[in-house]
């Protein structure tokens, strides 16, 4: 009789190790997931965050070259920036500070831009039209451009830029 007793008792032992290794198992389970979720949702609002900054950081650009404001211009662009115009110029920080300067824009309006973000890097992509003067005629453009901005010494400036023309 003792030996149905212990082997009952061993049987019952076994399956409540057995239930308490499954909700263990299942704890650890939901608290991976749930830690997974809040970084995902920190991650996702990391994001937002700096979409929202590099959008606001495209406008503020717009504004600085319709008002020739090359002090806000020098802070938004690295001095590495590379530029490529929409007639396919390339050029330097100092050299597009230097057509900013000689130009006669009078508006630059950005659209349908994206943000892609890629750690300390963000890729804008979008329509711009501008409004300018050329020989004493109203000109206005319009064309599809890409801007590359990184996260350095705590700030996010453009290391590349270029426009494309969009002619219909």
């Amino acid at each position: 009789m003792n030996e149905c007793l212990t082997a009952s008792v061993k049987a019952a032992w076994d399956r409540d190790k057995a239930d308490m290794t499954a909700r263990v198992a299942k704890f650890l389970c939901v608290m991976m997931l749930g830690a997974a979720a809040v970084h995902l949702v920190g991650q996702s609002a990391d994001t937002s965050a700096t979409r929202s900054r590099i959008l606001a950081l495209e406008h503020a650009w717009n504004q600085a070259e319709a008002f020739k404001d090359l002090k806000a211009l020098d802070a938004l662009f690295d001095n590495g920036l590379v530029y490529v115009d929409a007639d396919g110029t390339l050029m330097t920080k100092a050299e597009f500070l230097s057509q900013v300067k000689s130009e006669h824009v009078q508006q630059i309006i950005t659209e349908l831009m994206t943000v892609q973000v890629f750690d300390n890097t963000a890729i804008v992509n979008g329509i711009y039209r501008s409004a300018e003067f050329k020989n004493g005629k109203p000109l206005t453009r319009r064309g599809r451009f890409i801007d590359t901005w990184v996260y350095k010494n705590s700030t996010w400036v453009c290391v590349a830029a270029q426009a494309t023309p969009v002619v219909r």
